[in-house]
């Protein structure tokens, strides 16, 4: 074994964490005996030969040795080595990806094809390990095969012909995941495999094997799924957790030795070999093939042990709900299903799909929403803790399970605050969602978070969604406030105080404001006085006593930071509504350097109306400026101080389309200028409610108020069709 190996010059190639001179010992160390030794090489292998998928001139140069130890029936753990060839003969650049290809990307892109040719040209001996004794290695095989086969029909026919001779249900599972990849790949197979992945969903198969053909059918051809999948699910389910007869061991014969058990038996019975339109012969490889041999067949993942749910389910669920895509309503009820799941991990997986599916789609979710909220009253902690989660990020849509969040806040006192080993202390999550709804039954726990030594650093923003609501927390607030140090770490402290006193908004604290305003210091005195700014501003007239001194930073020309001008300015035209005393600053701030600044003026402009006329010219020319966020807050400046729309409306438009984060402020913007937005406007507002999707939703990333910033985004849609702002242009 490993003849030639030390012929390489690994010493000259690199992997990512430089030389490549301890590649021969990575692979020599998958041959080991010693389990320790096999992990140890492979985490070599994935973390610097194969890291992040790359693939390096040292990566090209292991494949002949990897199929060397493939294909040995000494080695152990082999399928965990079909599965590292596999991801390294698997990219697959297309059309699109080659002409992407910068000038410094070509080297890498030459080891992808390479890498994909080398693996494809020895994948016949893929065919050969569908027969293996070891059930690792049957199980990475038909993916493998799918993924890298040069000749796919041949690949779907040898699916076929493994699965009624095939003894353990997880490799079964694997065989059927294949015939779908195939059908990915290559879709002119895709009728064939339809075919035969509706074969096995009928009755008379095994429940997981009829699941995981349901999953696939749904990822391959949704189109021929049953149409009544959901009952046709949520049945399987019912089998899998009351019937473990499917799941009972091969029957032994012989010392050491099993056969195929009465599930293998079924399914030949059931899928007997039929000739397959358009198959074509198999080559002499795949025809080689055995039946399973006596001692082959050693069961995966406790085959044999009676369980409510296989550990498998859950990925099944997934691939099935992936492949039900924007099919809401059936995902909804199979989840709702799930979620009365006598299994607690089944019902953890129903809850984290569920939030996948809201995260990402739009739709009626009550009912849903509801038996999430049910799950908090589990005694079982990860049950209750990852339904608080979910609803943490639901904001408004939580409301069905208010009542439920109310109790669990109430009877567990524990969970109202997080402490970390490191960073600040945060909110428990079901106390954040029950303030998210605007709800005053979470008062009595933001009261407690309050008297902490170490407030929770998210207990501003929290207190934010609860407005007036708070009220009764003023005191505490301002008594905090009042406690602060002014020193270095004044910001972190004094500034979730301020927020909270914002969102209130509490006129009561102007002295303690006002005390944070005059002292603040050096290290982000700029952002904390900021913050008190902007809570005077949020107390109106009832501040007046703290105009004297806004007043005065607006009369220190140069000693004040410009953003800090633009933030007193903004203060004193709510407390005074003294347009004249603010006019100069917010207009100094429209030609400030920094787009920050500038965007910080133009907002506080729109603010002032039309008492800000003599801006217009300024805003107009702001349309065209290079950065898109200051257009739109330009165009809905100019707006707010013109009443004239059709300079702003096309602006707004052209930033909708450019960029889908700008839609909720353009969407706000649209709604206050009402029918004025014109019928453009309300033909792209009508074709965003009509979406199923988030307009945020990203595959592979995604934010916690993503759902939150979508429905502000539906509800500003709704308003802008259906409001009249009456408001005429400025004469």
């Amino acid at each position: 074994m490993f003849a030639g190996i030390d012929e390489v010059d690994w010493a000259s190639m690199e992997h990512a964490y430089g030389p490549a001179d301890d590649v021969p010992a990575m692979l020599r160390g998958l041959a080991s005996d010693d389990p320790v030794l096999r992990e140890a090489a492979l985490d070599g292998m994935y973390g610097a030969v194969h890291h992040q998928g790359e693939v390096y001139a040292c990566t090209l140069a292991c494949i002949p040795f990897l199929f060397e130890l493939v294909v040995d029936p000494g080695i152990q753990d082999r399928g965990s080595i079909v599965e590292l060839l596999t991801s390294i003969g698997g990219i697959d650049l297309g059309e699109d990806d080659e002409d992407e290809i910068a000038e410094e990307e070509i080297e890498g892109a030459a080891n992808y094809a390479m890498a994909a040719t080398a693996v494809t040209a020895g994948a016949g001996v893929f065919c050969e390990l569908m027969a293996d004794e070891d059930p690792g290695v049957r199980l990475a095989a038909p993916l493998a095969l799918a993924g890298l086969h040069a000749h796919p029909s041949r690949v779907l026919a040898l699916l076929r012909e493994r699965l009624p001779v095939e003894p353990s249900e997880e490799v079964r599972l694997a065989l059927v995941e294949a015939a779908g990849r195939v059908a990915l790949r290559h879709r002119s197979l895709a009728g064939q495999a339809a075919g035969w992945l509706t074969r096995l969903t009928g009755e008379g198969f095994p429940p997981g094997l009829r699941l995981a053909a349901l999953a696939q059918l749904a990822r391959c051809a949704p189109d021929a799924l049953p149409g009544d999948v959901v009952r046709m699910v949520t049945g399987l389910l019912r089998q899998l957790r009351q019937t473990p007869a499917w799941r009972s061991a091969p029957a032994a014969y012989g010392t050491g030795e099993t056969r195929p058990g009465p599930a293998a038996d079924v399914i030949a019975a059931l899928d007997a070999p039929a000739e397959a339109s358009g198959a074509g012969e198999p080559g002499s490889e795949e025809r080689a093939v055995p039946a399973a041999r006596p001692g082959q067949a050693r069961a995966l993942s406790g085959e044999g042990v009676v369980a409510r749910t296989a550990p498998w389910t859950a990925d099944l669920l997934r691939t099935l709900h992936t492949g039900l895509d924007d099919r809401v309503a059936e995902r909804t009820a199979l989840l709702s299903d799930q979620l009365r799941s006598p299994d607690h991990q089944q019902r953890i997986d129903a809850l984290r799909m569920s939030s996948a599916l809201i995260r990402v789609w739009r739709g009626s979710y009550d009912e849903l929403v509801r038996l999430v909220g049910e799950q908090l009253a589990t005694p079982e902690p990860r049950l209750s803790g990852t339904a608080a989660q979910v609803l943490e990020d639901l904001f408004g849509l939580a409301a069905p399970a208010a009542d439920a969040l109310a109790a669990r806040v109430a009877a567990d006192p524990s969970s109202w605050v997080r402490d970390w080993p490191t960073g600040p202390p945060a909110l428990g999550s079901a106390v954040k969602a029950l303030a998210r709804l605007g709800d005053p039954r979470a008062v009595p726990a933001l009261a407690t978070a309050l008297e902490r030594r170490e407030i929770p650093h998210d207990v501003g923003f929290t207190i934010g969604f609860l407005g007036t609501a708070a009220a009764p927390l003023t005191e505490v607030l301002r008594r905090r406030l009042g406690e602060v140090r002014l020193d270095e770490a004044a910001y972190d402290r004094a500034s979730p105080l301020l927020m909270a006193l914002t969102a209130i908004p509490a006129d009561e604290a102007v002295p303690e404001v006002l005390r944070v305003l005059r002292g603040a210091p050096a290290y982000r005195g700029e952002w904390l006085r900021t913050a008190a700014l902007r809570a005077l501003g949020s107390f109106g007239p009832a501040a007046h006593g703290a105009v004297p001194e806004l007043r005065a930073l607006l009369h220190r020309p140069g000693a004040v930071p410009a953003a800090e001008a633009i933030e007193a300015a903004s203060a004193l035209w709510a407390v005074s509504g003294d347009a004249d005393a603010v006019l100069p600053a917010l207009t100094e701030g429209l030609r400030a350097k920094r787009v920050h600044e500038v965007r910080a003026a133009v907002n506080a402009v729109a603010g002032l109306g039309t008492r800000a006329a003599a801006t217009v010219p300024r805003l107009r020319a702001l349309l065209h400026h290079e950065e898109l966020w200051l257009r739109v807050d330009a165009a809905a400046a100019l707006w707010e101080v013109s009443g004239r729309a059709e300079e702003s409306v096309p602006v707004l438009l052209a930033a909708w389309e450019r960029s889908r984060q700008s839609r909720v402020r353009v969407a706000r913007c649209l709604a206050r200028m009402g029918a004025a937005a014109g019928p453009e406007a309300a033909g792209v507002l009508r074709a965003e409610l009509a979406s199923v999707r988030r307009h945020n939703a990203m595959d592979g990333t995604f934010g916690s108020h993503d759902t939150y910033e979508d429905e502000q985004l539906l509800a500003f849609c709704r308003q802008a069709l259906l409001g009249e702002t009456g408001k005429g242009p400025m004469t």
